[in-house]
């Protein structure tokens, strides 16, 4: 279990891991743990927040760097899946092409148009996060990568290589969705037990974009790649933000 915990943080974190040799062993169960980085994300951005009030910092500087920390954490894994697959949705070409266009290293126009409304996006949904709505944003690291991890073992693969198909391959499947389930019925009660009403909307959120994540896969690209499920994951985080901090202000509007 230690080997598995260790190719899930080497793979999808820059958090320093001990090399160990990736066999078929101990990839069949790092899955489960995928996860866990978002947990350590989330901790890590109520860490921060408390700190930036400590030190008086300025909203502003406090905002950038909440926005920053997933990026930081995880090497931009993720947000490098998203900005290719922005680009071969974009090309509006068929399956084939969109395909070769996720695996190509370059990015377009588009890519950088998407990563900023993106970011423009995630300011401002942290700009308005508050002390309420802290911990349901942090809790939406873990939530989102336990969604993740189910697709991985639950959804079609558009490819037979690659890193997701690898890990899809080489996973238990049977017990590693079990774990999956579980970690996405605690994190949503989890979401709910701390706000009725911005925990549900987060969780809500979370699903709606997981369904649509479902859809655009199988219809555009004939499954899931490891590119979309970063582009799934980045998606989902900013829905978590997003729809509880304008949900606040329509509650404190009536």
């Amino acid at each position: 279990m230690l080997s598995a915990v260790v190719v899930a943080f080497s793979m999808y974190s820059r958090i320093p891991m001990p090399r160990i040799e990736w066999t078929e062993e101990n990839m069949k169960y790092a899955v489960c743990f995928f996860p866990w980085i978002g947990a350590v994300i989330g901790g890590v951005e109520i860490g921060v927040w408390y700190l930036c009030g400590l030190l008086k910092m300025g909203e502003f500087f406090r905002t950038a760097a909440l926005t920053v920390i997933p990026v930081l954490v995880t090497g931009g894994i993720h947000l490098d899946g998203f900005l290719d697959t922005v680009d071969a949705r974009s090309s509006h070409q068929d399956r084939e092409r969109k395909l070769e266009i996720l695996k190509d290293s370059h990015i377009g126009a588009f890519a950088l148009i998407g990563c900023a409304v993106y970011f423009l996006l995630s300011v401002a949904g942290w700009s308005e996060v508050d002390e309420a709505i802290l911990p349901v944003a942090a809790v939406s690291f873990f939530l989102s990568r336990s969604y993740s991890g189910l697709a991985v073992v639950a959804f079609r693969q558009a490819r037979k290589k690659g890193m997701l198909a690898s890990f899809a391959e080489q996973a238990h499947k049977k017990r590693v969705k079990a774990v999956m389930i579980v970690y996405l019925a605690l994190a949503s009660v989890f979401l709910v037990w701390l706000s009725p009403l911005y925990g549900t909307a987060a969780a809500a959120a979370a699903l709606a974009v997981f369904g649509y994540y479902r859809y655009f896969s199988y219809r555009e690209f004939g499954g899931v790649t490891g590119d979309l499920a970063g582009y799934f994951l980045q998606l989902c985080e900013l829905a978590m933000i997003l729809v509880p901090a304008i949900l606040e202000r329509l509650v404190s509007i009536l």
